[in-house]
């Protein structure tokens, strides 16, 4: 046996070895270049193996410790070692037991040179000619993926992560459940984000600091890393495993530095994934598989997300993705996208999660991407706008096989079915904000519409101008031959005999529930006093006093500009029978809820019909009307004492929400023993109505009513048959 080396000999030999190795490392040049790696391993041959970041004693007990899984015997544990070169790794693991590798590298001089190294010694291990990036393997074909400074060859930062991506990609590809990638990297902050980033969905993730030996090449200062993945769960988030010892930034400096910053950065964001947070994903996480498989439909599915991309699109658009529920309906579309105008981005049907749904059913489609414009886009024509989605949206179309390609998407959105439209007068309020007054003709639905061609005047509030607060037949027509759209001519009027909006139909009707009151009031010359919140364009009370003689009507209206549009445009007048407070209407119900008068004065401070006809200034919560004050359990108790003991109470509510809508039922029902609601036929509105009296309705009393409503009624030719079919519609509440 020779003698052992000294110490200097050693020395000596090592520089030799590190200046050897530069001089070679200097012919790669491009290290993903495959005639390059030809070049060098023909200068190296195949005994002159080379060692990337580390040595067997070095990696030995991290890498079997890996590479063992229960119930499976190491000899038959499935590796690829990707990007093998001429490295003893391989060598090393086979005869440590794990026999069954693959190994692979684009280099045919290096595969021949290691397979006539490797056939005698260790026949099992197999040697092919393969990129890595395009793998010609069947999905999850091994246990385990090895991979020692592949990937950093890969991400040269002059080339970008192209080639580090599809290499991930494939590796996810190949891997097994439960299957481990083992990556011996520098972790470089390009490399690491990529890794970081691909394996943030659906893998658990550790990362080790090995001990460092000699240095090699012309950075001795890089520290090697060791990142393990185990594929996990598609759309399971784990916390990040760290294992880096004695490895600082008082030892290792601006690299360290760099390390630890981005590993926190990226704690930060599993924990918000894990969390189930409400985040908008990017297209970005959707292929890492964040949601799970993005082109196959999962009935139920909903996602929130960010498009738009630097280079390829002019803009970035809030979207929801919804894969219909398996109680959708018939699909007339497997894909389809649905534009929001900004203006109206924040109605409840949009925002919320259970508008969406209804949205999705009358859009018929299995799958429907929702793209809420903003004020940086909505000022764009929608050409223009459909233009810039298209290659967007695509990427979320549903695998529909050989079909793809030719796969139509329908671009859709709400239709206000408005044939002609023309701007009357607009006006700012501190209260209420813009206030449109408009001039539309509709679309004929019905050829045999008697109003058909006729022209209505619209009260808009800009805050929600999906909901008109009031409309109005006009006493005119637009001329068919002439193209105006501006303001009314001057001999045009708005005819109060006629109630447009179904639901204020449905108010008159309900005012059956007291007929006899009225009755017994019409006998002694007496007035029914009714107070209505929300004046609106005044085509309400206007209506009431102008066909129910017997009442006498108070309007509160906070807001004095809207009482000015009401008078100048929608020919609203007060008189003896109709006057107007502009004061805070639940200051007023709590008012006269309050009032301490004895006798038969305080009769006449109560209100025996109490009409509640606002909208709300924040439609966010679903509810679009009221405001969320006057159905608060605080103000139905205000309102209940405010009225007589024969006394109505009617709500006209709208919500798509049956979480709102039930929330609004059980406060009534804590404060009212009898209540109404009647659904306008396809509408949004329900008006609810409430008895101050607490004794039982029958079904015998609501028929007599009905019955009286319609004697009321019979003069009424204009408006009587609508209210006596709504009236048959007033359902108890149950």
């Amino acid at each position: 046996m020779g003698k052992k080396k000294s110490k200097q000999q050693r020395r000596i030999a090592n520089g030799e070895q590190q200046i050897k190795q530069e001089e070679i490392l200097k012919t790669l040049g491009d290290f993903t270049d495959k005639d390059n790696w030809d070049k060098f391993f023909t200068l190296r041959g195949s005994e002159d193996n080379f060692e990337w970041y580390a040595e067997w004693p070095q990696l030995r007990s991290l890498l079997t410790d890996n590479l063992s899984f229960p119930e499976k015997p190491p000899k038959e544990v499935t590796i690829l070692v990707p990007g093998c070169g001429n490295s003893k790794l391989s060598e090393q693991l086979y005869d440590a037991g794990f026999q069954s590798i693959t190994n692979i590298d684009f280099s045919k001089v290096v595969i021949m040179d290691m397979l006539r190294r490797n056939v005698r010694e260790r026949p099992e291990m197999k040697w092919r000619v393969m990129d890595m990036t395009e793998l010609q393997f069947g999905g999850e074909s091994f246990n385990a993926v090895v991979d020692k400074g592949g990937l950093d060859a890969l991400m040269e930062p002059k080339l970008g992560s192209r080639l580090g991506i599809l290499y991930l990609s494939e590796v996810k590809r190949v891997m097994e459940t439960g299957g481990k990638f083992i990556c011996l990297t520098l972790a470089e902050s390009h490399v690491l984000e990529l890794l970081l980033r691909e394996f943030r969905f659906g893998w658990k993730m550790s990362i080790h600091a090995i001990s460092q030996g000699p240095p090699y090449g012309t950075t001795p200062e890089l520290q090697t890393f060791v990142v393990v993945a185990e594929k996990d769960s598609p759309t399971s988030v784990s916390d990040l495993s760290l294992f880096l010892g004695e490895y600082s930034i008082e030892r290792h400096g601006n690299q360290a530095r760099k390390l630890y910053e981005m590993l926190e950065k990226e704690r930060h964001a599993r924990t918000k994934y894990s969390n189930n947070s409400d985040i908008s994903y990017t297209m970005e996480d959707l292929r890492l598989g964040a949601k799970g498989n993005i082109s196959i439909l999962e009935p139920g599915r909903r996602i929130k997300l960010i498009l738009g991309e630097p280079g390829v699109s002019n803009f970035f658009y809030n979207c929801t993705l919804l894969d219909a529920k398996p109680d959708s309906g018939q699909f007339v579309y497997p894909y389809g996208v649905f534009i929001v105008p900004q203006l109206r981005a924040h109605d409840w049907l949009y925002t919320s999660e259970e508008g969406q749904w209804l949205i999705v059913v009358s859009a018929k489609a299995a799958r429907l991407c929702m793209v809420f414009l903003d004020s940086s886009n909505s000022v764009y024509p929608m050409q223009s706008i459909q233009s810039d989605l298209s290659p967007l949206v695509k990427q979320l179309a549903p695998n529909y096989g050989d079909n793809d390609n030719d796969l139509q998407i329908p671009f859709m959105a709400a239709g206000d079915g408005i044939k002609k439209r023309g701007i009357v007068h607009q006006v700012e309020s501190d209260l209420t904000g813009l206030i449109i007054v408009d001039d539309v003709i509709y679309e004929a639905i019905n050829k045999d519409d008697p109003y058909k061609g006729h022209k209505y005047r619209r009260l808009i509030f800009e805050r929600s101008e999906n909901l008109v607060q009031s409309e109005a037949l006009l006493s005119s027509k637009f001329d068919s031959r002439s193209s105006r759209t501006s303001a009314l001519s001057s001999e045009a009027e708005v005819i109060h005999n006629h109630l447009a909006s179904p639901y204020h139909n449905g108010i008159i009707s309900g005012i059956l529930l007291i007929s006899s009151y009225l009755s017994i009031a019409t006998s002694f010359g007496g007035l029914v006093k009714t107070a209505v919140l929300g004046l609106g364009a005044g085509l309400l009370p206007m209506f009431m006093k102008k066909n129910l003689p017997t009442l006498q009507i108070e309007v509160i209206e906070l807001d004095p500009v809207v009482l000015d549009v009401a008078r100048d445009f929608f020919g609203f007048e007060e008189d003896e029978r109709l006057k107007v407070h502009v004061t805070d209407g639940i200051k007023f119900v709590k008012e006269i809820a309050d009032s301490k008068v004895e006798g038969d004065e305080k009769s006449l401070r109560k209100i025996d019909i109490l009409i509640v006809d606002v909208d709300s200034s924040d439609t966010s919560s679903g509810l679009t009307c009221p405001e969320a004050d006057f159905v608060e359990e605080y103000f139905l108790l205000a309102a209940k004492e405010s009225l007589s003991e024969q006394g109505l109470f009617i709500i006209n509510l709208v919500s798509r929400s049956s979480t709102m809508k039930d929330a609004v039922y059980t406060r009534l029902k804590k404060v009212f023993s009898n209540i109404f609601c009647l659904k306008i036929e396809e509408d949004v509105n329900e008006v609810l109505f409430a008895l101050k009296t607490d004794f039982a309705i029958e079904e015998q009393q609501l028929s007599e009513a009905r019955t009286a409503v319609a004697r009321y009624s019979e003069e009424a030719k204009e408006w009587g048959e609508k209210v006596v079919d709504l009236s048959k519609s007033i359902e108890l509440l149950s």
